[in-house]
C-alpha cells in the first residue's frame, strides 16, 4: 500500500536532509503541517498517514506492522536514512524502528511518547472506551470530548478551542472498529526501555509540560536510556507539535543541525 500509493498517503515539501513524520492515535498526517511548513526551508520534510487512516484500518495490526509500513514509506519516497519523528503512537513505532533497523535511519524524534508501557489503570480505561465504542459507525461526541483531555493540554483547551473543535469534528467521522484496532496496536505493548542501551542513533525527546496522557516523568527513563536530547514545551499537552509548533520546530531544527 505505501509503496503503491505513497503520493496519496503523504505530504512533503522542501529538499535537503530528510525528516519523516508519523502521527499519533486519532491524528493524521496533517498534524505535522506546522513542521512541513516551518522546516522545509532547510530540510525535506514529509508526513504520512498511518494504517488507521487508510482502508486497512479495520484489520488487526501491531507496532511492528507499523514499522514495516514506515520502512515501505521511506523506500517509496526514495529517502536516504531520514530522521524519523513520531508523536505518541508514532513514537512507539519509531523506537522499535530504531531498535530493529538503526542502520536505515539517521535519528529519531519522540514527541510526547515513551518506551515504557501505560500503567494498568490507563490500559483498563482505554480498553473500556474502545470496547464500548467498537460497534459505533462514528465516534460519539461525548467520547470525542473526553479525548480532548488526552490529546490537548489545559492551556490549549482554554485558549485555542477552535483547534480542539476542529480535531473533535474529525474524530467524530472515525468508525469504532478503526479506533479499536488503532488503540489495540499499542495498548499492551511491553516495556522496551532496557533494550535501548544498544540503540546507537541520535535521539530527541520533545514533551509537552501539560501532557496528561504520558506525563514527562514516564518519558524520563527513555531519555536516559537513549542518552537523548530533550525539550520540554510549556503550555502544551500531548500534541505539543500542534499546540506549540514554533517551540517544537526550534527544538527539531537544532537537533537536525546536529545530526546532519
Amino acid at each position: 500500500m505505501y509503496r503503491r500509493r505513497a503520493e496519496t498517503l503523504t505530504r512533503e515539501a522542501g529538499s535537503g536532509p530528510e525528516l519523516l513524520c508519523a502521527h499519533g492515535t486519532l491524528m493524521d498526517r496533517t498534524m505535522f503541517d506546522p513542521q512541513i511548513d516551518g522546516l522545509s526551508d532547510e530540510y525535506r520534510v514529509a508526513a504520512y498517514n498511518l494504517r488507521a487512516r487508510t482502508e486497512r484500518a479495520y484489520e488487526p495490526y501491531d507496532l511492528f506492522d507499523l514499522v514495516e509500513d514506515c520502512r515501505a514509506t521511506i523506500d517509496a519516497l526514495d529517502m536516504d536514512e531520514p530522521v524519523v519523528a513520531g508523536m505518541s503512537m508514532g513514537g512507539f513505532m519509531a523506537i522499535r524502528l530504531a531498535m530493529e533497523y538503526p542502520e536505515e535511519i539517521s535519528g529519531i524524534v519522540l514527541i510526547d511518547s515513551t518506551s515504557r508501557p501505560h500503567p494498568e489503570e490507563d490500559i483498563e480505561l482505554y480498553q473500556g472506551m474502545i470496547d464500548r465504542g467498537r460497534e459505533d459507525d462514528h465516534m460519539a461526541t461525548s467520547m470525542a470530548e473526553t479525548v480532548t483531555h488526552f490529546l490537548f493540554g489545559e492551556t490549549t483547551r482554554e485558549e485555542n478551542p477552535e483547534l480542539v473543535q476542529s480535531w473533535m469534528e474529525r474524530w467524530e467521522t472515525y468508525s469504532g472498529e478503526a479506533v479499536y484496532q488503532e488503540v489495540s496496536s499499542w495498548l499492551e505493548r511491553p516495556d522496551v526501555t532496557d533494550q535501548l542501551a544498544g540503540v546507537d542513533v541520535p535521539a530527541l525527546v520533545v514533551h509537552g509540560e501539560e501532557d496528561e496522557s504520558i506525563p514527562f516523568e514516564r518519558a524520563e527513563p527513555t531519555v536516559d536510556a537513549l542518552d537523548a536530547e530533550q525539550a520540554l514545551i510549556p503550555e502544551a499537552g500531548h500534541s505539543s507539535n500542534v499546540e506549540r509548533p514554533a517551540a517544537v520546530n526550534d527544538a527539531i531544527r537544532e537537533f537536525l543541525a546536529d545530526v546532519y
